[in-house]
């Protein structure tokens, strides 16, 4: 193969977290597995670029930081082979403190460059990891770069920053490195589903191709496809140690980072003369290594394959190891539960493991209760006649008991009971013997002058209320002292009842001053 200048590239952004120290282990793993002697500078003092290969910096013994801050270290001795054809030049925390340490240098912007230049010809392919800023560290890394490679996202706000880098780039083209240029833009993260992906891509696209042959620092750079998908095993792989090819060597992203190695090579390799039949492709002893390393994975998975695979001998070579696992494990004891007797109360916690159910209890259904005898209904009132028949009073000498009379809630005073409205409750004993009470003479109340035109009576209302005794006033006594009353079933109602008389037995003479007397004269008046 012609000997060919190496390709020293620094990947740089100055925008944290956009896949800077991912790109760099895989692009350069992916030309290390096409054979190209490969070297990996870690300028970040968080030392990711190491850790991924799975080189711990604080143990490793010399590292960038003494290749820069002493001036007699030899930087081979700070190299380690990590893979075939892939060489790490591993940083270190104390990395942070080499700025201030380096700040009386003349020219400490070039130290790097000056101690490469000792192993400039054993390599191919440099790849630089810079710091996200513009520090001593990265300038370093820029004066010993020919390119500048950008990872990015692609997405507006990336595209503002990639304005400003190539800014610095301008700026440092004019003094510290004039041979610098813009390589191009490494889309990382890549959604291609997302119609705001793919005009950031068009705009990237346009951009370059306008300033082809403007002399610019990025004449020439272009978006190196293809861009790399989002990708979980690409977030994975470093915590394990390992490449994405180690790791997971035919996911989405160890394939976008093959494919994007072999053109890195390709299109350098092409720029140099090299022929187009072997540009970009593995070296015979690095397709001997792809086509062993190939053919161990196949076995693999054959024999993956076949261990999943159901055929006779593995179903009897799966019945057997489950009698093996059956037979070796002990035989649970079963409890069992006692049969209750009328005499056990309750089992012992040494005889039952279960407790005996509790007996169900009968359940009997309560007696209905003897309904009691429904009281009767009590005697309703009689209605009152429209018009009542003249009563003659009683004789004064007449003796009889009173029956126990109930008192209605009348307007007027009365002076005597009916005895149908006497008549005791029917739910109550009647009274074996009835006490006999001596009436006394009372003055008897005045009757009523009727006129001759008298008015309609007027019908009497119920009210919601128990209904009300109506009594009747009883008219003056006729000659005869032994008169005999009429009962009020055979009163007939008149249409003019005659006018009653006072008899010549009458005790005293009316009252004209009575209520009921002047009651008669204004309604006869």
């Amino acid at each position: 193969m012609t000997q060919i200048p190496p390709r020293i590239s620094a990947l740089l952004n100055q925008k944290g977290g956009v896949g800077k120290t991912t790109s760099t282990v895989s692009i350069g793993a992916a030309i290390a597995l096409l054979g190209r002697r490969t070297l990996l500078i870690d300028l970040d003092p968080q030392a990711h670029l190491s850790l991924h290969l799975g080189v711990d910096g604080s143990s490793v013994g010399k590292t960038v930081y003494d290749a820069l801050v002493e001036p007699d270290c030899d930087i081979r001795d700070c190299l380690v082979q990590v893979r075939d054809n892939l060489w790490l030049l591993p940083s270190t925390t104390d990395l942070a403190g080499a700025e201030t340490e380096l700040a009386a240098h003349p020219d400490r912007n070039r130290i790097l460059r000056e101690r490469f230049e000792e192993i400039r010809g054993e390599f191919d392919f440099v790849l630089i990891d810079c710091p996200p800023s513009l520090s001593v560290l990265t300038l370093n890394g820029l004066c010993l770069a020919d390119e500048v490679v950008v990872p990015m996202q692609a997405q507006f706000l990336a595209m503002q920053g990639l304005t400003k880098l190539l800014e610095t780039v301008e700026i440092l083209t004019q003094s510290l490195n004039p041979t610098l240029k813009v390589g191009g833009v490494v889309l990382c993260m890549h959604e291609t589903q997302t119609s705001h992906s793919r005009e950031v891509v068009q705009e990237l696209a346009g951009f370059f191709d306008e300033h082809v042959g403007s002399g610019m620092p990025w004449d020439g750079a272009k978006v190196f496809m293809p861009a790399v998908r989002r990708n979980i095993k690409l977030a994975e792989a470093p915590s394990f140690g390992q490449t994405i090819f180690d790791y997971a060597p035919w996911c989405p992203g160890a394939i976008d980072y093959r494919a994007l190695g072999e053109r890195f090579v390709r299109d350098w390799e092409l720029a140099h003369g090299v022929d187009a039949s072997i540009a970009g492709k593995p070296t015979p002893a690095a397709a001997a290594l792809a086509a062993a390393a190939a053919a161990s994975a196949a076995a693999a998975a054959a024999a993956a394959v076949q261990a999943s695979r159901f055929t006779p001998e593995t179903a009897a070579a799966a019945r057997a190891a489950k009698a093996a696992r059956t037979s070796s494990r002990p035989t649970p004891s079963v409890p069992t539960t006692p049969v209750a007797t009328p005499h056990a109360k309750r089992p012992t916690p040494a005889a039952a493991a279960v407790p005996a159910p509790a007996p169900i209890a009968e359940v009997k259904p309560i007696p209905a209760k003897k309904p009691l005898p429904a009281a009767p209904a009590p005697a309703a009132a009689p209605a009152p006649a429209p018009t009542t028949a003249p009563t003659p009073a009683p004789s004064a000498t007449a003796k009889k008991p009173t029956p126990k009379a109930s008192i209605a809630p009348a307007a007027a005073p009365t002076s005597a009971t009916p005895a149908s409205l006497a008549e005791p409750r029917a739910d109550k004993k009647p009274a074996t013997k009835a006490k006999p009470t001596t009436t006394v003479a009372a003055t008897p109340v005045p009757p009523k002058a009727v006129p001759s035109n008298p008015a309609p009576p007027k019908a009497v209302q119920s009210n919601p209320a128990p209904p009300k005794a109506v009594l009747s006033i009883p008219a003056p006594p006729k000659a005869s002292a032994t008169a005999t009353p009429i009962p009020s079933s055979a009163a007939k109602p008149s249409a003019a009842p005659a006018a009653s008389q006072h008899s010549d037995a009458d005790p005293e003479p009316v009252d004209p001053s009575h209520p009921f007397r002047a009651a008669t004269r204004v309604r006869g008046s």
